[in-house]
């Protein structure tokens, strides 16, 4: 990163700094009246409370996210639909990882069966199809990378819930084209809580389902009397898993600080966060289907709790990875080692004139050490002769073949012994991103005022990749690898090595992306009368270059008998740099209208882009990368708040186009590239209904969507897995008016609470009924994955408001319920005998946690 770039990111930092080298200057605790704060900060340290004393769930707090004002805006007065939830309400929603928050947010859907890490986040009427392109992550308003998504990366995997969190604010389009990373999609901005005047904080311990055991806690104080305040929390944890992998799951946790300077007219914050934590990547399981949306369980694999993860394949030797090979342990998983110091400043010079500036600067690694799906399974004798599927004919017609267990349990007799083959993938991916945001807010008359606003964003991502490397392994849990060789002519060919592996056919590069991101907008709203008017516009450019090694096959020991490396994709020396160069203008415009103070309606307009990451410019040339993705979004809601109802629903119509289609034949790509778009149309709601004394309580979220792939003209080929009927497994179809992959029509969320009051405290009981509808793995529609509910539980008794204990239970009934099957097979994934490779839900798993609050 140039000394120029740094510097210009940093400016505003430094004059944060020196103001706050200027105590003379009256102070206070951050404690402001009114209908609003008076800045970001005071807006941000809520501990669950906007600072008017309106609870999170309330219409009238206040919200910063999609705010062209650090001061924020109520919810009942914004032109668009915004979530919120506090650290209690989090606790209640009882999220799978922090991808599985995001459901909070109705038109959302995280497929977060994976695990901790690596999410899908579907939204309604974006056409994604897998990891999460259309999804920012921000701690305190600042985006943790300057890309939303890479392959093996997504932002939630950044990030991890603890009691460091005050709430989390949703935002699902809207201003957010304009704001922050200018994204189109959903952005979660996740406020932390700061000290105050009074001491204060909690510890917890938990015990539950896979040998959880988690300790959490957080501490709030001031620091003198000159108005500085600080902060420390976090966790650490370790569990099994519910599928246990005979290693430890899930390994880790982080800490985050936070140093805190009120004035009355400002604030000043700095936090650091180090996370460090390992996380079992869950690999698709076998499954039966019984009928066009319908599963049961594979004979033998308990889809709730089964896992191909063993001790017997934990160690392995990837002579494939890029530089000369490299030891695998797949406890790493998929986890983060990653460092972020973070600034944010807020100051109202008097006269209307208000300066907001937010930094952040993150990086370290996120590396993957994973199972990845690879064909279904077969008989340990369909590898011999033609009737070999994967790889083809590894042993030949007539030779005498040998297959033992890699552990050292013997050779292998029964040639109908069930197998299957799993890629080993490793993935080491290092991420660095340097993040500013600043504006500049003038009042130009009584209800007006214009914000100008600077952002920019510097980033990297240096990767090596070993993908392939199929392992022959047992298909049952906790599988162990085998090894295959065979005689002919008095030779010895290994078709694996000692591990089970082989290296032919993978894709083993190595990748270097650097981009500067650099975006100016501007933004004016309005108060007039009942009337709240907004329009912004952004100028956006981005400046990538990407870097990645070019391959040639190669014996990597060049012994012709060991055919398992015998040609083997290598870099090679030479290198393919694609450069990426795109300026573009997203705008917004919306209008609020009060009917009363407790009553309004809304419009909103916006249209917005996706700009290229690292990964769609590799494999494309310089002036041949795939066009620029674009939505325009129309939203028109209706928000209202009384004592017993808070009510927020929107109808949205949304429009995408720049897909691109490259039509193949056998995989060689022919004829022109075209785009196509998609439409769709929907309801979003989020209802809250409580008793007038407040015992009872029911939430009501989700989503009603039609949404379509749009303009595809031609029809689309490719192939999926091969049965009877159709011996080549091609498909030949038209993407037009197919239903959005991945994409539920409905989905819905109910928890009805109860509240009951004792001597000594309140007991909680909740249950949360999750309903998703029918949702297909494939563009085609070919392979449909049903849909599904299941329940969380949740009871919660507060001992003289200092202990607190929390029991939890997610899908207590065991529902089998499919997020995504073989993505690695297009089109039907389910062969001639039913199986199907598929994610699903987790089996039930319960928590206990005693914390005690001072």
């Amino acid at each position: 990163m140039s000394a120029r770039l740094f510097t210009s990111l940093t400016l505003s930092t430094a004059i944060a700094a020196a103001l706050a080298s200027g105590t003379a200057l009256a102070q206070d605790n951050g404690q402001t009246t009114g209908n609003a704060p008076a800045t970001a900060n005071a807006a941000q340290k809520t501990d669950g409370k906007a600072k008017n004393g309106k609870s999170v769930q309330s219409l009238q707090q206040v919200v910063v996210t999609g705010s062209a004002n650090s001061a924020g805006v109520r919810k009942i007065d914004a032109s668009y639909s915004i979530t919120t939830a506090t650290s209690a309400q989090i606790q209640q929603a009882n999220p799978r990882s922090s991808a599985d928050l995001l459901k909070l947010a109705p038109g959302v859907w995280p497929e977060s069966t994976g695990g901790e890490t690596g999410a899908n986040v579907e939204i309604a009427g974006f056409p994604g199809g897998g990891d999460a392109p259309f999804y920012t992550n921000q701690i305190m308003g600042t985006p943790l990378y300057g890309m939303p998504s890479l392959s093996f990366f997504e932002q939630s995997s950044m990030f991890r819930l603890d009691d460091t969190i005050d709430h989390v604010e949703l935002l699902l389009g809207g201003p957010s084209v304009v704001f922050g990373d200018g994204q189109i999609g959903l952005t979660s901005n996740y406020i932390l809580k700061q000290g105050t005047d009074t001491p204060s904080g909690d510890i917890g311990v938990t015990y539950g389902t896979g040998n959880l055991r988690r300790v959490d806690g957080f501490y709030g104080f001031p620091i003198g009397k000159n108005g500085w305040y600080g902060s420390v929390g976090g966790f650490y944890r370790d569990s099994d898993g519910v599928r246990k992998p005979q290693y430890p799951s899930d390994k880790g946790g982080q800490l985050t600080a936070t140093l805190t300077k009120d004035w009355d007219n400002g604030s000043l914050v700095f936090w650091a966060r180090g996370l460090d934590d390992k996380n079992q990547f869950i690999t698709p399981i076998p499954l039966i289907q019984t009928g066009q949306g319908t599963f049961s369980e594979y004979p033998g694999f308990d889809p709730l709790t089964g896992t191909y993860y063993s001790k017997a394949m934990q160690h392995t030797y990837l002579e494939s990875y890029p530089g000369g090979g490299t030891s695998v342990n797949l406890a790493d998983g998929r986890g983060a080692q990653l460092g972020f110091f973070g600034v944010n400043f807020d100051w109202d010079f008097g006269n209307g004139w208000n300066v907001s500036d937010k930094f952040l600067v993150d990086g370290g690694n996120m590396d993957t050490n994973a199972l990845f799906s690879g064909s279904n399974p077969q008989s340990l004798s369909s590898w011999e002769g033609t009737a070999g599927t994967y790889p083809d004919n590894a042993v030949p017609a007539g030779a005498v073949y040998t297959a033992s267990y890699t552990n050292g349990a013997g050779t292998i007799t029964n040639p109908n012994l069930d197998v299957i083959s799993q890629g080993l993938w490793h993935i080491h991916k290092n991420l660095k991103s340097v993040v500013n945001d600043f504006r500049l807010s003038k009042e130009l008359f009584e209800g007006n005022t214009l914000t100008a606003g600077l952002y920019l964003a510097h980033y990297t991502d240096d990767d090596r990749w070993s993908l392939g490397n199929p392992m022959l392994m047992t298909n049952t849990p906790n599988a162990t690898p085998i090894a295959v060789s065979y005689v002919q002519g008095g030779q010895t060919y290994y078709v694996t090595n000692s591990q089970g592996l082989i290296y032919n056919g993978g894709f083993n590069i190595t990748e270097n992306g650097v981009s500067t991101n650099k975006a100016f907008y501007l933004s004016d709203s309005w108060n007039l009368d009942k009337w709240i008017l907004d329009a912004s516009a952004r100028v956006e450019n981005e400046d990538a270059r990407n870097t990645v090694c070019n391959l040639s096959n190669v014996d990597i020991d060049g012994n012709p008998n060991t055919l398992y490396d015998n040609a083997v994709a290598m870099c090679n020396g030479t290198y393919a740099v694609t450069d990426y160069n795109k300026t573009h203008t997203s705008w917004t415009v919306g209008a609020t209208y009060k009917i009363q103070d407790n009553m309004s309606v809304y419009v909103r307009a916006n249209k917005g882009a996706h700009f290229n990451s690292f990964d769609d410019m590799r494999g494309s040339t310089t002036g041949d990368t795939p066009p620029l993705l674009k939505v325009q979004n129309f939203e028109v809601g209706y928000k209202y708040q009384a004592n017993w109802l808070n009510a927020d629903v929107s109808f949205y119509h949304r429009q995408f186009n720049g897909l691109s289609y490259q039509p193949s034949l056998l995989g060689v790509p022919f004829g022109s590239k075209s785009t196509y778009g998609s439409d769709t149309r929907g309801i979003n709601f989020n209802l809250i209904a409580t008793t007038p004394d407040k015992m009872f309580s029911v939430i009501a979220s989700g989503d009603w969507m039609q949404g379509h792939y749009s303009h595809f003209k031609g029809d689309a080929e490719f192939f999926g897995l091969p049965t009877s009927d159709n011996p080549t497994g091609e498909f030949i179809s038209t993407y037009e008016g197919k239903q959005l992959q991945r994409q539920p029509k409905f989905q819905v969320r109910l928890t009805p609470t109860l509240l009951l009051p004792t001597a000594h405290g309140d007991l909680r009981l909740w249950v949360t009924m999750e309903y998703v509808g029918p949702h297909t793995q494939d563009q085609l529609a070919l392979q449909q994955l049903g849909s599904y509910t299941d329940f969380n539980v949740g009871a919660q008794y507060t001992y003289d408001k200092h202990w607190v204990f929390t029991l939890l239970g997610s899908n207590v009934t065991d529902t089998l319920g499919l997020t995504e099957s073989n993505s690695r097979i297009a089109g039907n994934a389910t062969d001639a005998t039913g199986v199907l490779l598929a994610r699903t839900l987790e089996g039930h798993q319960y928590s206990f946690q005693v914390k005690y609050q001072f």
